[in-house]
């Protein structure tokens, strides 16, 4: 094993050289439910992870369970209109507290009805009154860093988190055409996919494979990339012209939604591909937004969220969900045909025989990228 771990970290400091040299992320890492367990601690666990659009926690006592890290979560809008995280835990003696999604007033234990305001504190333990040494305030749910910037929500499970504005740099400098902080959601949906959860984001933030993976739809909408933006912070973004929107395929016989208002230069004339590490990406076009979150499910499956956002005077016009079924047909088509290379490459992965390979430089600028934050989450803790 430690001779598998020396090659291992070796790999990985191949994945860190300049994109031209670099060397993809050892197949390994795409296969092995052990190394997945590592992954969870040195990536997810020490890192904020991007949660999609914080507008689905629209009002207090909105909720949403979920898996990240290997941790079960509660994140909720409080009553003062506060984003925040919990463990799924209670402090009494470990029962899952919610499940699903919903709204609340609090959180109430199914087992033995301990109560928790949605600030955490615990609000009520019946009989626990007389109980020596008990205080309600030493018992309040396990809580973990919550923040939200443009719109977005993001968690951070680590005990001592990294400011998050340092973590994502001049994010909002690189995005500031577009009106992103006020765009509502007006799609979320989820699916279950047969591949490891950086597979299903390499993809997205690809241009490699267009021509052959989507020859006859996605190809025929976008022109070679400008090349990746210079950044700081744990994302990588790349422009590229597209014909027309971007959001519609070019035999739509729709009529595209309007442009968001006051977008200049390369903005109105392309979409905008961000991966923010290490979990979450979207593009950016000239009337839409779309973002995909992927968390493991398993090192050969991963769980994926898609979500559709427009500025909100566009989701008010009168015609706006005929137009739009229009676009969330061209997005669902564009996994429908990545789907099958995903797993096919899942499968090749799984050989003994797989090997790192290269990256075409400008093509797959994104995942060069990755690669690289991705191995420095793994050798700077090793």
């Amino acid at each position: 094993m430690v001779a598998q771990m020396k090659s291992l970290r070796e790999q990985l400091a191949n994945c860190q050289l300049p994109a031209e040299q670099a060397f993809s992320i050892p197949p390994e890492c795409y296969t092995s439910e052990e190394l997945l367990q590592e992954e969870l601690e040195k990536v997810f666990q020490h890192n904020w992870i991007g949660l999609g659009r914080a507008d689905r926690f629209a009002v207090s006592g909105d909720y949403e369970t979920m898996n990240l890290g290997g941790k079960p979560v509660i994140v909720l809008r409080d009553h003062d209109g506060i984003l925040r995280a919990f463990a799924n835990t209670c402090r009494h003696r470990g029962a899952r507290l919610l499940n699903d999604d919903g709204n609340c007033k609090h959180i109430r234990c199914p087992f033995h009805a301990w109560t928790y305001k949605l600030d955490g504190s615990l609000s009520g333990a019946p009989h626990m009154n007389k109980v020596s040494g008990f205080e309600r305030s030493d018992y309040g749910l396990i809580s973990y860093h919550a923040e939200e910037r443009l719109g977005f929500a993001f968690v951070c499970l680590a005990p001592s988190a990294p400011d998050l504005d340092d973590h994502l740099g001049d994010f909002a400098k690189i995005h500031a055409p577009w009106p992103i902080e006020s765009l509502v959601t007006t799609r979320r949906r989820s699916l279950t996919v047969d591949c490891n959860w950086k597979a299903f984001l390499d993809v997205f933030n690809e241009y490699y494979h267009l021509p052959f993976v989507h020859p006859d739809s996605l190809d025929e909408i976008y022109n070679f990339p400008t090349p990746a933006d210079k950044v700081t912070g744990a994302f990588a973004s790349q422009f590229g012209n597209t014909e027309g929107t971007g959001g519609l395929l070019q035999d739509s016989e729709e009529q595209p939604l309007p442009s968001m208002t006051n977008l200049q230069g390369r903005a109105a004339s392309g979409v905008q591909y961000t991966w923010v590490f290490p979990n979450m990406t979207f593009a950016a076009g000239m009337d839409v937004l779309w973002i995909y979150e992927a968390y493991p499910l398993g090192a050969d499956c991963c769980q994926v969220y898609q979500s559709i956002c427009v500025p909100p005077e566009t989701a008010a016009l009168p015609d706006f969900e005929k137009k739009i079924a229009a676009y969330y047909q061209r997005f669902d088509s564009g996994i429908e045909e990545d789907i099958p290379a995903l797993v096919n490459q899942q499968r090749g992965l799984a050989s003994s025989d797989a090997r790192q390979g290269r990256f075409q430089p400008h093509l797959e600028a994104n995942v060069a990228s990755f690669a690289r934050w991705y191995a420095d989450q793994w050798l700077r803790q090793s």
